[in-house]
């Protein structure tokens, strides 16, 4: 026998593994974490206690705008390991993610209206 892959072994991709629920969690709760946090630093860090502070005016849509497309990358990763489920719980998850990521868009044109208006 040969240690190299056959055609179909070497053709398998990332999507051809099974699916594992411990992971799409863990994907689901790191996409609300990392949303919460654009949350937080939009509505509370950079308006009201950095500028209370006397620091950072103006900056949030600098650290905004790649923080909120990094929240959108893991929320549609979310999606997509949730789509390949059978967890009961799929659709609505899959629906939060997707009004996160709705949500999140408004904040990125903001940030690029700011950025560039």
């Amino acid at each position: 026998m040969s240690d190299a892959l056959t055609t179909s072994e070497a053709g398998a991709g990332a999507d051809d593994r099974p699916f594992d629920s411990d992971l799409a969690t863990r994907r689901f709760s790191r996409s609300m974490v990392i949303s919460g946090i654009r949350c937080m630093l939009t509505y509370v860090v950079f308006p009201w206690l950095l500028p209370a502070l006397g620091w950072a005016s103006g900056v949030g849509p600098l650290i905004g705008l790649p923080i909120g497309l990094l929240a959108i990358g893991f929320n549609v990763d979310s999606i997509r390991r949730f789509r390949s489920s059978d967890r009961r719980m799929r659709l609505p998850v899959m629906a939060i993610n997707a009004g996160v990521i709705i949500l999140l868009s408004v904040l990125v044109v903001g940030d690029v209206a700011d950025l560039f208006g």
